[in-house]
């Protein structure tokens, strides 16, 4: 039959629809390098801890599979130079385990098992950043945190693993210092600014930083608002602006637990009033939820 024969070019053509399909990861990160976008991307911190272990692969892959866009995630160095997801520089809080993470080479650090919330232990283990970066390779941006101590080690992994355009990491180093340090890579790793504003002076820090051109700086800001409203003006169409709502201290009072109350006296004020676009939470489902209501995400 004549239709059989064209079920090898439809193979064919699927074949090369599905080669030429732009990777997630990579459309996230389209998102985040345009600043005049009102879709607001979702960070979630230390990826699902509320339903698995902070740091675990699995709390990562639930995070993905909740439509996250940036999973925040931390690391730390054994004492054999292994990058492994940590928050803490001891595995007490968090594992079977006691020491510190820079006394302790990988193979013994992995007998340990990760615990939850509520101190109890589980069967998941501590994963390897190298682990971590290829479960994502394609899905989601990956923030970095605390990975400017281990740069060397951190910049051959990625480029092992061909992750390096889902990197993003952030500091409070002047921004000539991250030109000097980071200058090479960062036509594919993305660097954000962090800025404290709560003074006149912050608003000086900030504008040194507008001049090196970031695609996004987070901002905090303990309660009072008219810096961040001078700020998210500065910032308006060039740059983007995450905020974290983890604590009240870093938001104004607008965190995660108040925003559950109202959200949209919280997430509806950082975003409509403060100009907020990228948004770091401990409740990623909810606020997911929130931002498709108002067709934002």
């Amino acid at each position: 039959m004549k239709w059989l024969n064209l079920i090898p070019l439809a193979l064919l053509l699927c074949s090369v629809t599905a080669c030429n399909e732009t990777p997630r990861s990579e459309q996230i990160r389209q998102e985040l390098l345009n600043p005049t976008s009102k879709q607001v991307l979702v960070v979630s911190h230390r990826a699902d801890w509320r339903n698995y272990p902070e740091n675990s692969m699995e709390a990562i892959n639930s995070a993905i599979e909740m439509g996250v866009d940036i999973l925040e995630i931390d690391i730390q160095c054994t004492a054999d130079s292994q990058l492994i997801l940590m928050h803490d520089s001891k595995i007490d809080r968090t594992t079977t385990g006691k020491g510190r993470v820079s006394e302790m080479t990988l193979d013994s650090i992995q007998q340990f098992k990760l615990k939850n919330g509520v101190n109890i232990r589980t069967r998941y283990h501590i994963p390897t950043l190298r682990e971590v970066l290829l479960a994502c390779k394609g899905k989601v941006l990956i923030n970095l945190d605390k990975a400017d101590r281990y740069f060397d080690l951190v910049v051959p992994l990625l480029e092992e693993t061909g992750t390096t355009r889902q990197i993003i990491m952030k500091g409070r180093r002047p921004a000539n210092e991250v030109d000097s340090l980071y200058g090479k890579y960062l036509d594919e790793l993305i660097y954000m600014p962090i800025v404290a504003i709560n003074k006149s002076e912050d608003i000086d820090i900030l504008k040194g930083h507008i001049s090196a051109n970031r695609c996004a700086f987070e901002l905090t800001f303990r309660e009072e608002p008219t810096y961040m409203i001078q700020a998210a003006d500065l910032l308006k169409g060039t740059s983007r602006i995450w905020v974290n709502c983890l604590w009240d201290t870093l938001c104004g009072g607008h965190e995660d637990d108040q925003a559950l109350l109202d959200p949209e006296a919280h997430y509806g004020y950082l975003i409509n009033t403060l100009g907020a676009s990228i948004i770091q939470t401990d409740r990623p489902e909810f606020l997911i939820s929130y931002l498709k209501a108002h067709n934002l995400h």
